[in-house]
């Protein structure tokens, strides 16, 4: 046992010594904000983002630039200027007032374009992200996050749409580079993996084959087998908005390009691609039910229940590329690193940072697992980890710019 403890642990420092990066990325259907009850969805939206913390936030039924700015400034900047946004553009294709966005956070992302590609029913909005690397000038890397919302409902002519809309990201894949790193997310409205939409936005001869990261082909409507990543409907009874008839729908995605599966420049961890805040045993439930108890809080799945009638979905990818900390004009002596590693009942870390005053601990998964509050400008800081799992962890501070430290639970 103590020869297996040892070369897993000399696995994970082999990993460990190589630059390896998470980049936490999500997309929610947000209910037509920020019109629709309840009141104050704002903070309830930063008290889900703040249990996953996304580099990446991409979002579909936003009504305006005013909930844009909601989001922004109260969602993602409660602790600091560190996430901007694309520009709000109203929906070009339709008299709707329903569109898409992402949100990014600039120490880790530039916003190098972005385009609206109009369909028969709603706008795709792409967007070309470069990560903010050390080596950025000499082997830049981009990101094309494509965000969309296809045509709801059942029939054979919704389904039609659908196809029609997905034509028209498959048609521009062909017009960006072809070893493009590409994701495409967004309420796919998708009943069953049959449907012509999902067999079009995943054919092989695609200009970019696009993958779904679980491969869980099947009918996914009002089917228990598929409960575990179900996001729509997280309520039974609809109330004054949104849909009722609790979780029984994958109508929510993230997809992307087959290379992000093989490619360690930057790929897909394996097994993170999660519906977020669903526990696998919530169908045709509340999503806020007693009944569904699991990794997910009940504090997490309330906040959902009041968010909106989808969950997100959420995964990670790596690069093996180093983020620049903060501004790359900006140097300082001043560091934040962890006393010793692996960690037993305590984590230790040592800081001469002027102004820390929060860490966030994190599993595997992306999960905030705890919150610690410190005393201003405090150098040593000890972190009582005895109740967690054996496995690799995360730490994430108030500091803009700072990268996540990395420690094992042995």
């Amino acid at each position: 046992m103590k020869i297996k403890l040892i070369s897993l642990l000399l696995v994970l420092f082999g990993n460990l010594a190589v630059a390896q990066e998470i980049i936490n990325v999500m997309f929610y259907n947000l209910l037509e904000f920020p019109i629709s009850s309840p009141g104050g969805r704002d903070v309830i939206l930063k008290n889900i983002l703040n249990e996953f913390d996304p580099d990446i936030f991409m979002v579909c039924e936003l009504q305006n630039e005013t909930g844009a700015n909601m989001i922004l400034n109260t969602s993602l900047n409660d602790e600091g200027i560190d996430f901007e946004k694309a520009d709000f553009v109203l929906n070009q294709s339709s008299t709707s007032n329903l569109q898409q966005l992402i949100f990014y956070r600039s120490s880790m992302f530039s916003l190098e374009s972005q385009e609206i590609i109009t369909t028969p029913v709603r706008d795709i909005n792409k967007y070309v992200l470069k990560l903010n690397t050390t080596d950025q000038q000499t082997d830049p890397v981009y990101l094309y996050a494509y965000v969309t919302h296809l045509k709801s409902s059942q029939g054979t002519d919704n389904q039609n749409l659908r196809l029609a809309m997905v034509n028209e990201f498959t048609s521009d894949l062909a017009a960006i580079p072809a070893n493009s790193y590409v994701l495409f997310a967004g309420d796919f409205n998708l009943y069953t993996s049959s449907e012509p939409a999902y067999q079009e936005l995943l054919d092989n001869t695609n200009a970019i084959i696009m993958k779904d990261p679980i491969n869980t082909p099947g009918s996914w409507h009002n089917n228990d087998t598929f409960q575990a990543i179900h996001t729509q409907s997280t309520r039974i009874n609809a109330g004054a908005a949104g849909a009722g008839g609790g979780l029984d729908d994958r109508f929510d995605f993230i997809t992307i390009s087959e290379n992000l599966e093989t490619s360690n420049t930057l790929h897909y961890v394996t097994d993170t691609y999660k519906a977020f805040g669903n526990n696998g045993n919530c169908y045709n439930n509340d999503i806020s039910s007693t009944d569904c108890v699991g990794d997910f809080s009940q504090t997490l799945r309330n906040s959902l229940y009041s968010m909106s009638d989808h969950l997100p979905v959420a995964m990670q990818l790596e690069t093996n590329k180093e983020f620049v900390l903060g501004n790359p004009d900006f140097t300082t002596e001043e560091t934040i690193f962890i006393s010793k590693n692996p960690v037993g009942e305590t984590l230790q870390i040592t800081s001469s940072q002027v102004g820390l005053n929060t860490l966030k601990l994190f599993n595997s998964l992306g999960q905030l697992v705890k919150k610690v509050n410190l005393p201003n400008n405090i150098k040593t800081i000890q972190v009582d980890v005895s109740g967690f799992s054996q496995g690799l962890y995360y730490v994430t501070t108030n500091i803009l710019g700072s990268t996540p430290l990395k420690f094992i639970k042995k």
